[in-house]
């Protein structure tokens, strides 16, 4: 059956989007785990009748199903060969109502699970289980995986607050099963007529003729999400249907809704941060806590904490761990912050007990988000392990009885030991839950069978100790082969006739828990480097394919709510899979497999997809493990058009700082772009016609420096005149002068012309900005800290100068400050700001590359009354918002926060932005409102603070 019949039929039944082409192919046959599978194709169903209708012709032309969520499943269970993909959190993702009385929610299945917990808050509920990707889980995935998370030990998991599921089958029966069910109610629904009568009486008899089997075959743990479960059809447990299809994976139903159970949220939570020795201290200890009822008991490692330290991140609130090699992370919950402080002194006296125990007892809110960040963002984390080495799922959420979780631990580290791997242990030690990624050496296809040896070992320990291969993700590829080391022959015989019951056709995600594929199959790991590559990749050993493979799938790039940070602006307007930094990581992998991707570094594939890349660099620094798109858009565009013609704005805009110091007649210039003619200009240099171009600064601030008369100072400084300051936007410039002068300092420029090659690099022209910032070093003299205005020209200098240049930058990177960095270091004394009210929009660049700790700390010492905007990208980015095809993401970028805020700013409001491009995107979408930078801020007040003193 050619793919093109069935996508031709999909098209004309359905209102959703039916995609068959490579690109989706690609980015879809991957989530979190291992593994690789391209899918036929994928369908983002418009509603449920579009799901119906999928699924109906799917089975008509014989073609399997998969649906999926948010991608993030570890085990490999949201991907399939040759099917088609059904992504849900598109279009069928409504949270449809919320009973607060009978605490219930009806939702579709792509609703993710924060948007839940949003429209629940009001009334002072919340869903129970959250998982550490809350922010893009979806409640069908969560179903399907019966998930789990941090809060489970007070609210359980997924299938512990399910009132009722609706299901479609393969065959196109559509039934609800709810919890359990008295006998009455089970022999009515054998009498139900048609196919779903048949499948009542089917599981019943099922579960009738084996129920000795079913009742000393499965083991009795919290954690236990490995296979199906059941023996919730047993009598004695109601024939709980709805328990029984959660965690089956997508292989027995397909969800067109669910009615979930909400609990009491508590008012008012504190953190008991709990230190011992090692992990298996800390698992000895959390069973005596348990009786203290805390709402979580998670464990984490100090292993943990030195990779996201070595990963460049270090929270301020890591001060408040106590001492110790391993924390218990212990939540208490109130009424009242004084009755939840009250059960953290209990529970830290309990901890106290322990000699070799140490407690900490956090009550501020901003230090308890920013510790559970730490760990929601612990599977990215441990993919890097302190020292160097790549760790990878396998053996991930593996689950004992909690008073097995010590000997457990110790036995497991004994195998680690002989098979010569390392990971960080985390997860939730309450429920006997193991997180654990090891540097398998699964890119190394001579030494497969080692990893074969070790999760097979491993699996016959944790059975040994009566646990589950899977305490959360489910099984997947990656662990469904073995459990038939976990269950009888039995129990997996049973396995089978159960899905059968559901699935006859085996249509729903063949080849998970039942027949399942080897685990050391499909690997996503092959490919090679296409050399010579351009760029360093210090951090990857020379290899971009290493680098595109830090991409482990958790999707925090696909959040659409994303939270404090940048990532990844353009996903967040278009939301195509393929616009994310996970999709745009996938597509560079398969250009270096050579499989769907054929053309190399020519492809339009991975062009097209880089194409709204808007180089921020937020991954680089919101990404857990530090995927750098901006780099990699930079490598492929400058391999892309080697020795080709390239778009007119790579030359209208990347040689951007050339045409402007050949300038000349500035005035005419100006009223050239504000004629008609701007219209012509545009079109030839790829600009957006809706654009303005922005006017030339009548003098530039080289020019004003040279003629102005200097203020006699003490120590040097050497001020960055970046292009778009010294060309088009001095007043900033001009005020830093000002400003250091009145602080005593004497200011100097470079020895000659200088660029940082940034409009060069962006656009791929790697060899012309090499070149650039080589000219530009000579022109630094020794010594002298080096002061930017700009945040992408002086993350440039701190980040790229040493990328490109290698040991020839010297230590001009770290002679690069800030404005607000060079103050605080400096410890001037600075004018007061009482009063003052501000918004500020941070540039993207100095999120990511320079940090906004120093900023935060004048705002203290100022007392600036100052909102930062949680606003991520402005939009434009440097040339990105001006270049044709580019307008609509980037103005819609700067209509989710940004230009509310400003308009809704009252006219005494400042407007900091320290980026020339957050300004110019003020300047040109909110009318009438300017921007300033920090130093004309700070300049104007301390002029007014000496004319006061004067007065």
């Amino acid at each position: 059956m050619p793919s093109s019949e069935l996508a031709r039929a999909l098209r004309r039944e359905l209102r959703g989007d039916v995609r068959f082409d490579t690109p989706e192919r690609a980015v879809y046959g991957y989530d979190a785990s291992n593994y690789r599978h391209p899918p036929l194709g994928v369908v983002r169903p418009a509603d449920t009748d579009d799901v119906r209708a999928a699924v109906r012709l799917c089975r008509e032309y014989g073609v399997p199903l998969v649906p999926r969520g948010a991608g993030t499943s570890i085990g490999g269970q949201a991907i399939g060969p040759g099917a088609v993909v059904l992504d849900f959190r598109r279009h069928v993702n409504r949270v449809l109502t919320v009973d607060p009385d009978a605490r219930i929610a009806r939702v579709e299945p792509g609703a993710v699970l924060d948007r839940l917990q949003r429209a629940a808050a009001p009334y002072g509920l919340r869903f129970g289980p959250d998982p550490s990707t809350h922010s893009r889980c979806t409640l069908g995935g969560m179903v399907g995986n019966d998930s789990c998370g941090s809060h489970s030990i007070a609210w359980g998991r997924t299938a512990d607050n399910l009132h009722a599921l609706d299901l479609l089958l393969a065959d196109g029966t559509e039934l609800t099963v709810t919890g359990p069910r008295s006998p009455a109610e089970r022999s009515a629904l054998r009498e139900r007529p048609g196919r779903e009568g048949e499948v009542h009486r089917a599981l019943q008899d099922l579960t009738a003729a084996h129920l000795g089997t079913l009742r000393q075959g499965m083991p009795d743990l919290p954690r236990r999400t490995s296979g199906y479960d059941l023996d919730a059809l047993l009598p004695e447990r109601g024939y709980d249907l709805a328990r029984a299809v959660t965690g089956t994976e997508g292989t027995c139903a397909v969800l067109l809704g669910a009615t979930v159970r909400l609990v009491e949220a508590p008012a008012a939570t504190a953190l008991v941060v709990a230190g011992y020795p090692d992990e298996t201290a800390a698992a000895d200890a959390v069973l005596a806590l348990l009786p203290l009822r805390p709402l979580t008991a998670e464990g984490m490692a100090a292993d943990l904490i030195a990779a996201l330290v070595e990963g460049g991140h270090r929270p301020p609130a890591l001060a408040r761990l106590p001492e110790g090699a391993c924390w218990l992370f212990l939540e208490t919950g109130g009424a009242t912050p004084g009755a939840a402080l009250d059960a953290a002194r209990e529970l830290a006296d309990a901890v106290r007990r322990e000699p070799r125990a140490t407690v900490a007892v956090v009550t501020d809110r901003a230090e308890q988000r920013q510790l559970w960040a730490v760990r929601e963002a612990g599977a990215g984390i441990v993919t890097r392990l302190p020292g160097g080495g790549e760790a990878w799922p396998g053996w991930e959420d593996s689950a004992v009885p909690v008073e097995r979780l010590g000997d457990y631990l110790r036995e497991l580290r004994a195998l680690l030991g002989r098979h010569r791997l390392r990971g960080i242990p985390y997860g939730h030690f309450g429920e006997g839950c193991i997180h654990l990624r090891l540097d398998f050496p699964l890119t190394e296809p001579t030494r497969l069978p080692e990893f074969r040896e070790f999760m097979e070992q491993a699996a016959d320990l944790v059975v040994a100790h009566g646990g589950s291969l899977s305490g959360e993700h489910g099984d997947g590829q990656a662990r469904g082969e073995l459990l038939t080391r976990m269950y009888p022959p039995e129990i997996i015989d049973l396995f089978g006739r159960f899905k059968r019951i559901w699935d006859p056709a085996g249509l729903l995600n063949p080849g998970t828990v039942v027949d399942p594929r080897p685990l050391d199959a499909d690997l996503r790991f092959p490919g090679r480097d296409l050399l010579p590559l351009a760029l360093p990749y210090e951090r990857d050993g020379g290899s971009l394919l290493t680098a595109v493979h830090r991409c482990v799938g958790v999707g925090k790039c696909v959040s659409t709510d994303p939270g404090p940070g940048v990532m990844c602006p353009s996903y967040l307007v278009t939301e195509e899979e393929r616009h994310s930094t996970r999709g745009r990581a996938r597509l560079l992998a398969e250009m270096l497999r050579g499989e769907l991707v054929t053309d190399g570094w020519r492809s339009p594939e991975v062009r097209e997809a880089l194409d709204l890349c808007l180089g921020c660099k937020g991954c680089a620094s919101d990404c857990p493990v530090q995927v750098d798109m901006a780099m990699y858009r930079s490598e492929f565009l400058h391999q892309h058009y080697r020795r080709r013609l390239r778009p007119a704005s790579h030359y209208s805009m990347g040689w951007l700082p050339l045409t402007l110091r050949l300038a000349f007649a500035r005035r005419l210039l100006n009223r050239l772009f504000r004629s008609p003619a701007a219209a012509l200009l545009k079109r030839i240099g790829g600009i957006d016609p809706r654009r303005d171009l922005p006017p030339l600064a009548p003098e530039t601030f080289e020019r004003w420096f040279r003629r102005r008369t200097a203020v006699p100072g003490g120590r040097e400084v050497l001020l960055w005149p970046d292009t778009f300051t010294n060309h088009l936007d001095p007043a900033p410039a001009r005020a830093a002068v000002e400003l250091l002068e009145q602080l005593g300092y004497t200011v100097r420029l470079p020895d000659g012309p200088v660029c940082c090659g940034l409009t060069w690099h962006s656009t791929g022209q790697l060899g012309i900005a090499r070149r650039v910032l080589r000219r530009s070093l000579a022109a630094i003299p020794p010594g002298l800290p080096v002061l930017g205005l700009d945040p992408s020209c002086t993350a440039t200098l701190r980040e790229e100068l040493p990328r490109l240049l290698g040991e020839a930058a010297g230590d001009v990177p770290a002679r690069v400050h800030t404005l607000a960095e060079f103050l605080d270091r400096e410890g001037v004394d600075l004018p007061r700001l009482d009063g003052v009210r501000a918004i500020t929009q941070t540039h993207c660049h100095q999120h990511a590359v320079l940090g906004t700790a120093a900023d935060r700390l004048l705002d203290r010492r100022t007392g600036l009354d100052n909102q930062v905007l949680d606003s991520g990208c402005c939009g434009l980015a440097g040339n990105f918002g001006f270049e044709r095809g580019h307008y609509e993401v980037s103005t819609a970028l700067a209509e989710r926060v940004l230009l509310p805020a400003v308009r809704a700013a009252d006219q005494d409001t400042v407007l900091l932005a320290d980026g020339f491009s957050c300004r110019t995107q003020i300047d040109q979408l909110a009318a009438g409102r300017r921007a300033v930078h920090l130093a004309e801020l700070l300049r104007d007040a301390l002029r007014a603070q000496s004319g006061a003193q004067r007065g």
